[in-house]
């Protein structure tokens, strides 16, 4: 017994920096809904990846063409729309290849100071709420050298990819020493369209954290509907055991 509290004991605190990082920054995160089985949503949060994303952050634990069944697309289209990159040879990427970039680890640190990180797996690391939070919280700072900063991740190493829609935006504190964010320069969104633009990204890239969560879902639903109607014959069959015992 007492090897196995040991045991749970060191797997708690290994777990401690885990829960810690996806517990997200002092600040409050905004509440989203995503919903992975919405095709269109994903398909429009795979357009703004694929145009504002790609360019530094790779998805290399995902294929094209499993990414394009999942989300209803032909092979054309997955060609025209996601693929970017070419081969050692010259060749357009295959859709059977991993979603990568022309970026490499160097360049990546010459120019923002630290290698971009591979966003498969970021929805599951950061969480939904702060992935919301995050892409919509950026604000003008001179003093960083790309010019902007975030009240989630102070010190960002990144500008604000989606400034064209968003706009610009400033930090101003209360009394209270709350953060607000103002936009001072308007993008080609409003508001509420790019919060449900932001919403569609988030999803997009959940979908990618775990891919299998949409057939686990459609699965799940029929092992419910099983486990019903087994309670409900099990209930019954009680019942006749029974029936002659009172």
């Amino acid at each position: 017994m007492k090897p196995l509290i040991v045991i749970l004991s060191l797997t708690v605190l290994a777990m401690g920096p885990v829960s810690l990082q996806a517990a997200g920054p002092s600040v409050p995160l905004d509440r989203v809904a995503v919903d992975v089985t919405d095709q269109a949503a994903l398909q429009r949060g795979a357009r703004l990846y694929f145009n504002y994303c790609i360019g530094c952050h790779s998805v290399q634990y995902m294929r094209y063409n499993r990414v394009g069944r999942d989300l209803g697309l032909t092979e054309n289209q997955v060609i025209e729309s996601m693929i970017f990159t070419t081969d050692e040879e010259g060749e357009l990427t295959g859709p059977g290849a991993l979603i990568t970039n022309a970026m490499t680890p160097e360049y990546g640190e010459e120019a923002f100071g630290v290698e971009p990180p591979d966003l498969t797996l970021v929805a599951r690391v950061r969480g939904e709420d702060w992935l919301y939070t995050f892409l919509r919280s950026f604000y003008l700072d001179d003093a960083r050298p790309l010019g902007v900063n975030n009240v989630v991740y102070e010190n960002v190493g990144m500008p604000n990819p989606l400034w064209e829609l968003q706009g610009w935006q400033e930090k101003q504190v209360g009394t209270n020493g709350e953060a607000r964010l103002r936009v001072v320069e308007a993008g080609s969104m409003s508001g509420p369209e790019f919060d449900r633009a932001i919403r569609d990204l988030v999803t997009f890239l959940s979908y990618l954290g775990e891919p299998m969560q949409i057939e686990r879902q459609r699965i799940g639903m029929y092992v419910l509907a099983f486990l019903f109607v087994f309670l409900g014959l099990a209930y019954l069959l009680k019942k006749e055991y029974w029936k002659d015992v009172h």
